[in-house]
């Protein structure tokens, strides 16, 4: 099968996913989600591959859903928003409930719906120039797939998501459970791959049911009903639009992207 924005290969037993849109940081638009969709069912229905690897080619990982893309669609009301709010969360999610295991190789931004793509997986390994965060409440966007609170606690969570933090350092997010491993930048590729190798050495089936019984741990306590609950707020938010994303959109139609996120960072105090 041919893709356009994604590189789909498996080697040595493991599905390598590389999102591929380097000129617009890999941002994650209509077409590439359903491109990621389809390599997952590849991944999935194949019984020689044995782990996924998702990756970026070039310096990111992804800066989030694609808002150029938002631009030239002008998406209005719930009836508009709702499908493309269902497909950006259900192609997050697959990540998670996909029964063979799931690795985020990241390096530089993994921001937004990507970095909550990087949630859903269930390890991620960074390179010293990862850096993470959810910038959309800065531009009066909501979150589509509210992982993070269920795994960092909701304190720290709310830090995040409130302040809109976009340069969260790997550090941290190894300090946060939300890294498993920091590598050089250099060795991020061979680091992904040992240790999708160590996965695949492993009988799959009892890889499957292991996941199974982690994820529980979470969703017996109401993560899916809560991140339902969650891309319905979401939907609240985005079917009538905030009065900042109004402006921030009409900024970035009449000036560009970048002056619009020069207008919506100069709204912000600056730490001296």
């Amino acid at each position: 099968m041919g893709f356009e924005t994604i590189v789909y290969r498996v080697e040595a037993s493991v599905a390598h996913l590389t999102l591929s849109r380097p000129a617009r940081t890999n941002a994650l638009n209509g077409r590439m989600l359903e491109e990621i969709n389809a390599a997952m069912d590849l991944a999935e229905a194949d019984a020689s591959s044995k782990a996924v690897i998702v990756s970026g080619a070039g310096a990111a990982f992804s800066s989030g859903f694609d808002l150029k893309e938002q631009m030239e669609r002008r998406p209005t009301g719930f009836d508009q928003w709702k499908p493309i709010l269902r497909k950006d969360f259900d192609v997050v999610m697959r990540f998670w409930h996909c029964p063979k295991p799931t690795i985020a190789a990241v390096r530089g931004p993994c921001l937004a719906g990507a970095f909550e793509l990087s949630l859903a997986c269930d390890m991620t390994i960074a390179s010293e120039t990862a850096f993470f965060g959810e910038p959309e409440l800065k531009f009066g966007a909501g979150i589509v797939a509210m992982v993070l609170p269920w795994l960092v606690g909701p304190k720290i969570a709310k830090e995040i998501i409130f302040l809109g933090e976009d340069r969260l350092s790997v550090q941290r997010a190894r300090e946060l459970g939300i890294v498993n491993r920091i590598v050089a930048d250099d060795a991020l590729e061979a680091e992904a791959s040992l240790v999708a190798r160590h996965l695949c050495a492993i009988d799959p089936n009892l890889l499957k049911q292991t996941k199974r019984a982690i994820n529980q741990t979470l969703e017996r306590q109401g993560m899916l009903d809560a991140l339902e609950t969650a891309l319905a707020i979401d939907l609240e938010i985005e079917g009538p639009g905030s009065p900042d994303k109004m402006a921030f959109m009409d900024i970035a139609r009449a000036d560009g992207l970048k002056a619009a996120l020069a207008w919506r960072d100069a709204r912000f105090p600056v730490r001296k």
